[in-house]
């Protein structure tokens, strides 16, 4: 199995288009934004107690 290259991505974004839509997208990528963020702060718990010493 190779790497991805740019056709094989054009082909999962439309196929990605046409199941959500294009109003919906932006919806999953905020979604998908935040889910990250928290699995950043949660397994970087020294993140938590730096932001509460400098307020």
């Amino acid at each position: 199995m190779g790497a991805v290259g740019p056709g094989q991505i054009i082909v999962i974004a439309l196929i990605v288009l046409l199941l959500f839509g294009g109003r919906k997208i932006p919806e999953l990528m905020k979604g998908l934004g935040k889910g990250v963020k928290e699995f950043k702060d949660a397994t970087n718990p020294d993140a938590d107690s730096d932001k509460e010493d400098k307020a």
